[in-house]
Formats: structure tokens, C-alpha cells, sequence
């Protein structure tokens, strides 16, 4: 039996369907017996797909006599993944056609030149990865808005900076609880579980629950709530921060973001266009506070003791 296999990750109008890519695989099948296995929205990064599970399963099972695809990125744009692929073929003795670049493992010159394509292909997505990546970063130095949902206390609305559409943090009614959380925590003797106890007691609830002393940490951390002034840049230079606005930027007037900064890179701060809420020096005092807090290790149960 010949194997038909077929994947497209997304659809859009300059990518090949499913259907044409099939269409396109049968022309190098001379036969009836055939099969057709199609992944629809999975990305070629990985096999974790079920289809090509299934058809995997096949040649394992001695069901298939050769595999066509419509190009050889159908299969993978791993490397590693491909050269896994090609040795169970190999080794199952099963051919590998595909369509449109004309590459048959079936010759040496086929297997040679299938391995150059198959570097090449890894190359192009390491490169858009990359491209990604200095979009998002060269966005973020710019301070525009990257994350998803918008912090506790604020909503999103939408804003052009640099003739780019983006979106500008704005504060609702639950700031109000922010500013009591930063205010309490400051407190000498406050700790998180007094903070949660208060709001349970209020009936105050965060996102629809009861608020839990974990999100308080996250949310007291987050200087997205300050007013960042010069005190502020010289807390994170300290900490070893990037920054990357301008000193002469941080009058107090605007809050800022702190994103985190690429693999073994420092950290990334930078002005943000929101007015932030909570003054500097409360900021300031409850990450003094924050920072001398001590995590101790759980007890551990001892199992092998004279006395157990």
C-alpha cells in the first residue's frame, strides 16, 4: 500500500490546502491501493501529530511500500525529526517521494539531496523564529503594550504610538484594592494571609474568586502600578535591569513595564505610556519588605529511623 500524507498548520490564502497537496501526491502514485493520512492545524516544528502517528504505526506494521508527500516540510522542519523518519523507512525498506521537488530515496543522489533540502528548511524557521523574537523585543524597547490579559485593576483600550496600533493600560474601580494591598502590605506587621483574610471577611472577590496569597505577592511585585520617577530607576539599575528609556523620562508621571529580557539577557524596563497609581516610595518600602521575607523548606517525613 502507498501512504498519502498531508499537513497544513493554518489556513490562509497563501498556503496550499490539504485537498491540492493530496491532489498533487497522487500524481506520483501509480496505484489503487492507496491510503491517505491528513493532520489539519499542526505545525510542522514536531511529529506530535495523529495522523502521522497513524501512518507511522502502518509502516511499523509492514503496511506500507512507500510514503509521498507534497514537499518535504509536509513531513517536518526538524532535522532530527526527518533523519528519525528517513531511518525507520530505511529500515522498514520503504521508499519516500515527494511530489512537487521530485526527491526519491530510492536512488543515493535522492537520500543526498533530500538532507540538503531538509537543512535548509531548519534553517528558514530558526530564521522566522528569530525574526519573531526582534520584533517582540525591538516592540517592547519602544513600550508598547506585549502582554495578553491586562493587570488586576486596569483595562485595556486601544492607542497608535509611532503610527502602530497598540493598547494603553487604564485604571477601573478595582485600583481601588490595589492601592489597599500596597497599603497594608506596607504595614510592619501585614502579612499576605492578613490581606486575604480582610478581602474574604469584605466580600471582596478578584476576578470573580477569592483572592489567594500568591496572586498578592505577583501583583505587589509588579512595578506596572508605580509611579516611576528617579527612585525607581536607580531601584532596578541596582537589581541590574535593563533600561531602556532615558533617564530624564522617569519624572514620576507615567508608570513603566518590566519584561522579561531574552535567554541569559538581563530583564527589560521601560516607560510606559499609563499614569501609574502607587507612589514611589510606598513601592519602594514594600519591596524592602518583600525582600526580606525567608522561604523555609517544607519538613521532610523520615522513613528509615530507629523510632519509626
Amino acid at each position: 500500500m502507498i501512504a498519502i500524507y498531508a499537513r497544513q498548520s493554518i489556513e490562509k490564502k497563501d498556503s496550499i490546502s490539504i485537498e491540492s497537496q493530496i491532489e498533487y501526491a497522487k500524481r506520483e502514485v501509480f496505484s489503487e491501493d492507496f491510503k491517505i493520512y491528513q493532520d489539519s492545524g499542526y505545525s510542522g516544528k514536531n511529529t506530535n501529530r495523529p495522523a502521522f502517528h497513524e501512518m507511522m504505526a502502518d509502516v511499523q506494521s509492514g503496511r506500507i511500500e512507500k510514503v509521498v508527500v507534497y514537499r518535504l516540510d509536509r513531513i517536518s522542519r526538524s532535522i532530527l525529526d526527518f533523519a528519525d523518519f528517513i531511518n525507520i523507512l530505511e529500515s522498514n525498506h520503504i521508499s519516500f517521494v515527494s511530489a512537487t521537488e521530485k526527491f526519491d530515496t530510492s536512488t543515493p543522489m535522492g537520500r543526498a539531496m533530500l538532507y540538503i533540502i531538509v537543512v535548509f528548511a531548519q534553517l528558514e524557521r530558526e530564521s522566522i523564529q528569530m525574526r519573531v523574537q526582534d520584533a517582540f523585543y525591538s516592540r517592547c524597547a519602544k513600550g508598547y503594550y506585549m502582554r495578553g490579559r491586562a493587570p488586576y485593576g486596569f483595562d485595556t483600550e486601544p492607542i497608535v504610538m509611532d503610527g502602530i496600533k497598540t493598547k494603553k493600560l487604564v485604571e477601573n474601580a478595582e485600583m481601588d484594592y490595589v492601592e489597599m494591598m500596597f497599603e497594608m502590605y506596607a504595614e510592619p506587621e501585614t502579612s499576605y494571609g492578613d490581606i486575604t483574610r480582610y478581602f474574604t471577611t469584605q466580600g471582596i472577590l478578584v476576578y470573580g474568586k477569592t483572592l489567594k496569597r500568591g496572586f498578592v505577592g505577583q501583583l505587589l511585585r509588579n512595578p506596572v502600578y508605580v509611579q516611576a520617577d528617579m527612585d525607581i530607576y536607580e531601584y532596578f539599575k541596582a537589581q541590574g535591569v535593563k533600561i531602556e528609556s532615558p533617564p530624564e523620562l522617569f519624572t514620576g508621571e507615567f508608570s513603566c513595564y518590566l519584561y522579561q529580557g531574552r535567554e541569559g539577557e538581563e530583564n527589560i524596563l521601560v516607560i510606559a505610556p499609563h499614569k501609574g497609581r502607587i507612589p514611589s516610595s510606598l513601592w519602594l518600602a514594600v519591596q524592602h519588605k518583600l525582600s526580606q521575607n525567608t522561604t523555609f523548606q517544607n519538613g521532610r517525613k523520615c522513613h528509615n529511623t530507629w523510632l519509626a
